[in-house]
This record gives structure tokens, C-alpha cells and sequence, in this order.
């Protein structure tokens, strides 16, 4: 790469990013900010202020403390810059989740830092990376959207065919505004219409209500996310001694 790439960190907690900072402050990567809140880095991308040949904005946080909705955030206005989620652990759906909202690689913690270091270069370069774990489970998604198992599951939990519609449409990450337009239905209806469904599936957000769709396989979002990302796309398998921590 003939220039550093410019780096953003977004995390919690200061050590953690201290030691992501130390770790990426190579000859490839230029750690241009690190900050805590979301808030600044979102309003820089909206105007478009972020400026580097390469920038790569990596999300740390777990799945369970708002990672997704902060890649969700991110991810509406991120137009060329590539969005990476660090976090703690793997879990299918919500990592299917975060390629659907627009994440360009989700790496586990566990991941040393030779192969972190590789895998931040290949999201750099336009690829996608995927977690090690994530090769066990391509096998099981493709069969449930398949079969009509989800119309079964959205059934028996009182969705409507509308609410179906809408809740595919959560899964792709779009607005209340969006999915009026779509369906050319007031924008008041769809909020009746998502809080209908958070109560129908006993979920508190969006979030949760997409993680629930990936789950059971409602519509075609899960083998979208993995399949739609063109034959160019890099699946990074990482090696099993490579998974463990430095």
C-alpha cells in the first residue's frame, strides 16, 4: 500500500483503545483520532469531513452493549469509508446482523495481532473479513430460507403479512422515513407497525427485532449478506493458530 491508512478508533474504554493505537501505529496505518463517543466521528462523515486515500473506522464493542447500533449509525453515512466491529465474542446472528447493516468485517478479540494487523489491510482494500467461527454455520443459512420454516415462526407469533415486510425491511437497515416511501404509507403507520412487532416478538429494539428475523430465517436477508458480495469478495479464513491471543 503505497499510503498509511487512516484509522479511527471508537471504543468504551480508553486502555482498550491505548492498546489498539499501539498495535496499529505501523508503517501502514495512521491512528488519526480515538474517542469514546460516536457522536463527532458520525457528524465528520455526514459533511463529509474525513479526508485519506484509505480510511478504516474500527467499532469497539460488543454485540450486547450497543455495537450494532452504533455500526447501524455509522453505517448510514459512512458512503467510502470501511466500517470494522472488534468485539468480544461470536454469535451468528448478530454477526450475520452486522454485514446487513453495512459492516465491512467483525473480528473477534481472540483474533493475535499479526493477523489483526492483515485483516484491517484487506478491509483497507475494499475486501470483506469474516470471523473463523463464521465457516461452520454458511452451511445451516441457505436451508432455512429455503424451506417456509420463518412463515411459520412469523405466524404463530401473530406477524401480518405488512409486518413481515416492514420487519425484512428493518433487517436492511432502514429508516421509519425509507420504509413509508417504499410501502407509500405515512411514516406514522410504519412506527405503529414497529411497535407492533417489537411487542409481537417481546423484543425492546430494532436491533433485537432483526437479530430474532436472522434467526428464524424471515425472508432473504441472511443469505444476502452472504452471498450478494460478488465473486471479488475475500473470505478470510484464519487459522486455528492464529485465533488465539498475542
Amino acid at each position: 500500500m503505497q499510503t498509511k491508512v487512516q484509522i479511527s478508533l471508537l471504543g468504551k474504554n480508553e486502555i482498550a483503545r491505548e492498546g489498539l493505537r499501539q498495535i496499529l501505529s505501523t508503517e501502514k496505518f495512521y491512528v488519526k483520532e480515538s474517542v469514546a463517543d460516536a457522536t463527532d466521528l458520525i457528524e465528520s462523515l455526514r459533511v463529509g469531513a474525513v479526508g485519506g486515500d484509505a480510511h478504516v473506522i474500527i467499532v469497539d464493542d460488543s454485540f450486547e452493549d450497543g455495537g450494532l447500533e452504533t455500526c447501524r449509525a455509522i453505517a448510514a453515512v459512512k458512503s467510502h469509508t470501511r466500517l470494522v466491529l472488534l468485539t468480544d465474542h461470536y454469535v451468528f446472528e448478530n454477526v450475520a446482523l452486522a454485514f446487513q447493516l453495512g459492516v465491512d468485517a467483525v473480528i473477534v478479540k481472540e483474533i493475535s495481532c499479526g493477523p489483526l494487523v492483515e485483516s484491517i489491510c484487506l478491509v483497507a482494500m475494499g475486501e470483506k473479513v469474516f470471523p473463523s467461527q463464521l465457516a461452520k454455520n454458511i452451511t445451516n443459512c441457505a436451508p432455512t430460507e429455503m424451506s417456509n420454516d420463518w412463515k411459520s415462526s412469523a405466524v404463530a407469533i401473530g406477524l401480518s403479512a405488512r409486518e413481515i415486510e416492514i420487519l425484512e425491511s428493518i433487517m436492511k437497515g432502514m429508516a421509519n422515513k425509507v420504509i413509508a416511501r417504499q410501502f407509500d404509507i405515512c411514516e406514522a403507520t410504519v412506527k405503529v407497525h414497529v411497535k407492533a412487532i417489537l411487542r409481537k416478538l417481546g423484543v425492546e429494539n430494532r436491533t433485537q427485532a432483526a437479530t430474532w428475523a436472522v434467526k428464524h430465517g424471515v425472508g432473504s436477508p441472511v443469505q444476502l449478506a452472504l452471498t450478494d458480495m460478488g465473486p471479488s469478495t475475500t473470505f478470510v479464513k484464519l487459522a486455528s493458530g492464529m485465533d488465539q491471543a498475542a
